[in-house]
């Protein structure tokens, strides 16, 4: 028997009133297929899916063959990003590296663009996870009516609500907010390093070490010979022998 879903309300009604908000720098960028693209702007579209959902891709993350369908027209903008939530890069980055509940919080981030709303949401779509699995968890966020209300097939997902009014300073970006590894992870991983070393020890180019018969090497040796003159008593010319002084054959 299939666990029904928890239900869950938003931490203010203000999360769900459509905003008037000015345009800025901190203004995201939609990026759609509902008009016709060329393929650079196809390229930005697929970079910034990178974005949204890896944060950053290396050229081994890539997924060459979603790529391909969705410029090719095979597969909507939807469909892409379940692919790339679904992949096995995002599965070890984020799935296996955290707990259910901080996997549901960064899914939730990437997918409907907005923070989860408490931690009886968070504990909601850990039971889907729990129950359907990652597949189902996906699929139930994409299907749902908020994120074809905000997003449909053709807009690629983003930070929704970044700039807040009476603010300054607009919302932090998710991949700043919630890093890929749990504490537990990134202390096994080794970082952040906080030991400290007492001595600093100064990096040289290997092209710029001295070399063999370099006069650099004998600096220290010409510092140490001393140039003080010799204690000796001067002697004046008209006090020298000088028939002495010339050898006898």
């Amino acid at each position: 028997m299939a666990l029904p879903l928890l239900n869950y309300a938003p931490a203010s009604q203000n999360t769900r009133v459509a905003g008037f908000t000015v345009g800025s720098d901190n203004t995201p960028r939609i990026y759609t297929t509902a008009n016709l693209l060329s393929g650079s702007e196809l390229d930005d579209l697929i970079e910034a899916a990178y974005r949204q959902i890896f944060f950053h891709a290396f050229a081994a993350d890539r997924e060459k063959f979603l790529e391909s369908q969705l410029r090719s027209g095979n597969i909507s903008v939807r469909q892409f990003v379940r692919g790339l939530v679904l992949s096995n890069t995002y599965r070890s980055s984020f799935y296996e590296k955290n707990s259910n509940y901080r996997f549901v919080e960064q899914t939730v981030q990437r997918v409907l663009g907005r923070d989860v709303y408490s931690e009886r949401e968070k504990i909601t779509w850990s039971i889907v996870v729990a129950t359907k699995g990652i597949e189902g968890f996906i699929d139930a966020l994409l299907n749902s009516e908020e994120y074809l209300e905000a997003f449909g097939d053709d807009t690629l997902p983003y930070q929704r609500r970044r700039i807040l009014p009476s603010q300054a300073v607009g919302e932090v970006p998710f991949n700043l907010k919630s890093p890929r590894y749990d504490a537990y992870y990134r202390a096994q991983l080794g970082f952040p390093q906080l030991i400290w070393q007492n001595s600093v020890r100064s990096y040289v180019v290997t092209d710029r070490k001295p070399q063999t018969g370099d006069p650099a090497l004998f600096l220290n040796m010409a510092r140490s010979i001393s140039t003080a003159p010799a204690n000796s008593i001067p002697v004046s010319a008209q006090n020298l022998d000088y028939e002495r002084l010339v050898p006898r054959r």
